[in-house]
């Protein structure tokens, strides 16, 4: 099957990229590689007036929950990023058989999935459908660490259950990179991809680093569970399901969050962004 791909995966001047999630934080950093690399991207949000993409991004309107509102977007399309959570409570796209549909029926060759901590709807239906895919399965993103933002720039302070956890936290630009490069590059087909960073850190660990970089004192205070339960379902109005999975993780992250994985320097040619490089990048949204 990579064979049918080797002519429309290298040409750059006619590939067109539709990337879901377009305005997250992933998705935004899939838009400028792919853009960077010479291809054609169309981006897909639910609210196109508030997209901030450079001119040459063809900003279309559409929501995953209802696919014929996504069918147009993917005419002319080579390939695809798709998200697995519905915008609504972060639960699973329960709509992902007839998206996989629309898109094969449109012509779309290759996808990949950005999954949301388990397989659901969106891995069963493109591993039974003709399109061929890479499923990317980072573990913990650096940039969950902006949910302290408020508490630093505010407070001084940054807070956070189970802080001692081990995890290697990923730089949302390589699993971007990643993305792209399975995209648009053979040799990534029917792979499920485990992407960390280059090291293991704790939350409090973390928190020190961001002190460093922006020269503050920011004091490190734990959350109990029950009040990361409330936390997670008054600010974020996640459903209990998801909530329990959260918590579940966090409390005891399965090997793969703390076990430095090779696949962003196999894939990209060079090793994945320290979280002082992220910290660094973003050092003002602290101060």
């Amino acid at each position: 099957m990579e064979n049918s791909m080797d002519s429309a995966k290298n040409d750059t001047k006619q590939n067109l990229y539709l990337v879901t999630g377009a305005t997250g934080h992933i998705g935004g950093h899939i838009v400028t590689e792919l853009l960077k690399n010479g291809y054609r991207v169309r981006a897909l949000t639910r609210n196109p007036e508030k997209a901030d993409f450079p001119e040459e991004v063809d900003v279309v309107s559409g929501d995953l929950n209802k696919p014929e509102t996504v069918a147009p977007a993917f005419e002319g399309v080579t390939g695809t990023h798709f998200i697995t959570i519905n915008g609504e409570g972060f639960g699973p796209l329960e709509s992902a058989p007839e998206l996989i549909r629309l898109a094969e029926e449109a012509g779309v060759r290759c996808v990949t999935v950005l999954w949301s901590g388990v397989p659901g709807p969106v891995e069963d239906a493109v591993k039974s459908s003709s399109l061929e895919w890479t499923i990317l399965q980072p573990q913990e993103f650096m940039s969950n660490a902006l949910e302290w933002r408020e508490s630093i720039r505010n407070e001084s302070v940054a807070r956070e259950a189970f802080g001692q956890r081990r995890t290697a936290y990923i730089h949302p630009a390589d699993i971007a990179s990643v993305a792209v490069a399975a995209l648009t590059q053979n040799g990534h087909t029917g792979k499920e991809l485990v992407l960390t960073g280059p090291e293991v850190l704790s939350p409090a660990k973390a928190v020190q680093i961001i002190a460093g970089v922006t020269g503050k004192e920011i004091r490190f205070e734990e959350r109990s569970e029950a009040e990361e339960q409330r936390r997670m379902k008054d600010e974020h109005g996640l459903e209990q399901e998801m909530i329990d999975y959260v918590i579940s993780w966090t409390k005891n992250p399965p090997p793969e969050a703390y076990t430095i994985s090779p696949v962003v320097e196999e894939v990209t040619g060079r090793p994945p962004r320290t979280f002082r490089q992220w910290a660094e990048e973003n050092a003002e949204e602290f101060n």
